[in-house]
C-alpha cells in the first residue's frame, strides 16, 4: 500500500505515461489513449484536490499528443475526446474536495471525541488507602468510533478504596456522554456512603434518570437527516456491564458486585482465578426490566495478590487466526509483577497476539495488596 503522498502522485502518472507509450508504440492500429482519460476519476479516490488537478493537466496533454501521433485533431470526435476529459477532470476535482472536506470534518469530531474520553479516564493514582494501583486504556487501531470503557477509583469516609470498571454498549460520543453519568453517579453514591449492596440499584436507577432526560431534551433531527445515535428513544435501549469492588477490612478482603461484567481476575502464588459471580446480574441500565437483585461476593485478598479488572476489548482481541486472546493463561507469567509492570507486559502481550490491531477500545485496572 502506497503511504508516501509522493508515491500515490507518481502511481497515477505513471500508469499515464505507460498508457501514453502503449499507444504512440501500437501506432493508428491501435488506440488505447482514451483508456487515460479515467486516470483522473480513480485518482479523487485517493488524492487531494490539488493532485488531482495535477494529474488531469498532465493526462490532458498525454491525450493531445496521442490524437496528434493518431492524426486525430482533423476527427469529428477529436473535440468530444477533449470536452470529455475536460468534465471528467472537473468532477474529479470537485470530488476530491468534497472527500477531503469530509475526512477533515471526521478527523476534527473523533479528535474532540477522544479528546472528551481522556478527559474522562484520567490515569488512576499509584496508590489508594493501602493497595498499589495501574490502569490502562487502550483505543482501537482499526477506524472504528471511540468505546465507552471506563474506569474508576475514589476512596470511601471509611478509608476503604472502591473501584469500578465498566463497559458501555455502543460507540462514540453518546457512549462516552453515558459513561460521564455513570462515572459521576459513582462518584456521588461515594459522597452519599451508599453501601455496595445497595450501589448497582442506586447507580441503575441514576443512569436511567439520566438517559431519559438526555432523550427528552435532545432536539429533534431535520427534516431528511438521520438522527445521531446520542440521542432519541435508542438511549434508553443502552446498558452498561460494570463491576465494582471494595476492599475492606484492612485490605484483606474484597467485596465484588458484578453486573453483567467479564469477571475480575485474582492472581494469588502464580494462579489465576476467575471472580464468577455466584448469582448472574443484568447490566445497569436494566432495571426496568424486572425487579433485579444484585448479590455482593466476598473474596480473600492476601498480601502481594493482584486483582485485575478488564473490558471486553481484552478477551475478544483476535489473532490473525481468529483466536482470542487467552487472558487467563497469560497472566500467570507475571503474577510477581507489581501492578504496572503488569499492564506494560498485558499491553505488549496483546498487541502482539492482535497483529498490532485491536478490533476495540481496551481498558484495565491492577489493585495489588502489598506483600
Amino acid at each position: 500500500m502506497l503511504r508516501s503522498p509522493w508515491a500515490r502522485l507518481a502511481a497515477p502518472l505513471a500508469f499515464v505515461a505507460l498508457l501514453l507509450g502503449g499507444d504512440l508504440a501500437g501506432g493508428t492500429s491501435i488506440r488505447i489513449g482514451g483508456l487515460m482519460i479515467a486516470v483522473p476519476a480513480l485518482c479523487a479516490v485517493f488524492l487531494g484536490p490539488r493532485q488531482v488537478l495535477f494529474v488531469t493537466v498532465v493526462t490532458f496533454g498525454c491525450v493531445i499528443i496521442a490524437a496528434e501521433d493518431n492524426h486525430q485533431f482533423d476527427s469529428a470526435n477529436f473535440p468530444v475526446v477533449i470536452g470529455t476529459v475536460v468534465l471528467i477532470g472537473v468532477g474529479a476535482v470537485t470530488a476530491a474536495s468534497i472527500r477531503a472536506r469530509r475526512e477533515r470534518q471526521l478527523a476534527q469530531a473523533r479528535w474532540v471525541a477522544t479528546v472528551a474520553q481522556q478527559v474522562l479516564l484520567r490515569p488512576l493514582p499509584a496508590r489508594l488507602g493501602t493497595l498499589s494501583l495501574a490502569s490502562l486504556y487502550m483505543a482501537a487501531e482499526e477506524e472504528a468510533a471511540i468505546g465507552g470503557d471506563l474506569y474508576a477509583a475514589t476512596v470511601l469516609d471509611s478509608g476503604e478504596p472502591r473501584l469500578m470498571i465498566g463497559d458501555v454498549q455502543g460507540k462514540g460520543l453518546g457512549a462516552v456522554e453515558v459513561a460521564g453519568f455513570l462515572m459521576t453517579g459513582f462518584r456521588r453514591a461515594a459522597r452519599r456512603r451508599v453501601k455496595l449492596a445497595d450501589l448497582p440499584d442506586y447507580l441503575d436507577r441514576r443512569l436511567r434518570e439520566d438517559l431519559l432526560d438526555l432523550a427528552e431534551t435532545a432536539p429533534p433531527a431535520p427534516e431528511g437527516v438521520r438522527a445521531a445515535p446520542r440521542s432519541g428513544p435508542r438511549l434508553l435501549e443502552g446498558f452498561v456491564t460494570a463491576v465494582v469492588v471494595d476492599v475492606d477490612d484492612g485490605g484483606r478482603r474484597l467485596r465484588v458486585a458484578n453486573c453483567g461484567h467479564p469477571p475480575p481476575l485474582l492472581l494469588h502464588g502464580g494462579t489465576v482465578r476467575r471472580l464468577v459471580p455466584e448469582v448472574p446480574a443484568l447490566p445497569l441500565g436494566l432495571g426496568d426490566i424486572g425487579e433485579e437483585r444484585h448479590d455482593v461476593d466476598t473474596y480473600a485478598l492476601d498480601p502481594g495478590d493482584v486483582l485485575l479488572l478488564y473490558t471486553d476489548g481484552v478477551t475478544e482481541a483476535r489473532d490473525p487466526d481468529g483466536a482470542f486472546y487467552p487472558l487467563a493463561d497469560r497472566l500467570g507469567a507475571w503474577s510477581a509483577d507489581p501492578p504496572e509492570a503488569l499492564l506494560r507486559h498485558l499491553r505488549e502481550d496483546l498487541l502482539l497476539h492482535a497483529a498490532g490491531s485491536l478490533g476495540d477500545d481496551v481498558a484495565m485496572v491492577a489493585v495489588q495488596r502489598p506483600a
